[in-house]
């Protein structure tokens, strides 16, 4: 993969419509798109800067304009390598660090009760999180393909994740 997870969702941002920087982070807010991935507010300019010195993103000449205001393009190179990485990371199953595991596999460093109030803390954003999810899946707009398909993905895992936490805090 050559793109890391930042880049290839800026340029895939940018592929699905030519956008500055202030509509990618409007449309990363409309989405969730933080929950998933680390795009700072700060950082979307410097990989809009970086993926267009690598020359997979290009501004089209034009009147001077507000550098926050110049509009991107993908190259012809941005889109085969975003299409190649995406398909990548569709295709292959890997692991995928979660710092949940971490927690639990240091059980025996906090008691039960300590335990059944982390769980149900959880268990509590969990739920806000999907609350958020669903109000953001039915946003003003129709949404993309990929969006409803993040929101898919990420609404089963997080009922997966609620369904055991709700599970785990009932045996406490």
């Amino acid at each position: 993969m050559d793109l890391t997870p930042a880049e290839l969702t800026v340029l895939g941002l940018v592929i699905e419509r030519p956008q500055h920087g202030y509509d990618l982070a409007r449309v990363i807010e409309q989405r969730g798109i933080r929950q998933w991935t680390d795009i700072g507010f700060s950082s979307i300019y410097y990989l809009l800067a970086k993926l267009e010195r690598r020359g997979l993103l290009h501004v089209p000449e034009g009147p001077a304009a507000v550098r926050s205001r110049r509009v991107f393009h993908a190259t012809a190179a941005g889109r085969e390598v975003a299409a190649r990485d995406a398909r990548t990371l569709i295709a292959e199953a890997r692991p995928v660090p979660h710092p949940l595991l971490v927690g639990i596999a240091n059980l025996s460093l906090l008691s039960a009760q300590q335990y059944a109030q982390a769980l149900s803390a959880r268990l509590a954003q969990i739920e806000a999180q999907i609350a958020a999810v669903r109000a953001a899946q039915q946003g003003p707009a129709p949404l993309p393909l990929a969006a409803r398909e993040v929101f898919s993905y990420s609404l089963s895992l997080m009922e997966a994740e609620r369904q055991w936490l709700a599970t785990r805090a009932q045996a406490r």
